[in-house]
């Protein structure tokens, strides 16, 4: 797992340990980035099912409910299999968009 900070925004990424390890690690670990936006990046991962996806659903909601974004980054699932209360983008792009979006939204009081 390695951690970068960039700004507000952290960024994990994942290179080998299984879904579930990360999701375990991401639980002791979150006083760290708790007042952050997260992008979870496993895009280096062999293909994920919606199984393994559905691990996140938990710190997610936790996270979001905190005013946080958490962005998933992954072009080896199938978007639309992926549950409303997820986000998961293919590209790292696109996760900064979403970030930079709720963002706004939330300076909106939305």
């Amino acid at each position: 797992m390695i951690v970068d900070q960039n700004g507000s925004t952290t960024v994990i990424t994942q290179e080998k340990a299984s879904i579930v390890e990360l999701v375990k690690k991401l639980d002791v670990l979150y006083e760290r980035y708790k007042n952050n936006n997260v992008i979870v990046n496993l895009s280096s991962l062999k293909p994920i099912s919606l199984e393994e996806i559905i691990e996140f659903l938990k710190i997610s909601n936790t996270h979001r409910k905190a005013k946080h974004s958490f962005v998933i980054v992954s072009d080896k699932v199938n978007l639309n299999e992926m549950p409303d209360e997820l986000v998961v983008v293919p590209t790292m792009q696109e996760a900064y968009d979403i970030i930079e979006m709720e963002e706004m939204e939330r300076d909106l009081g939305f």
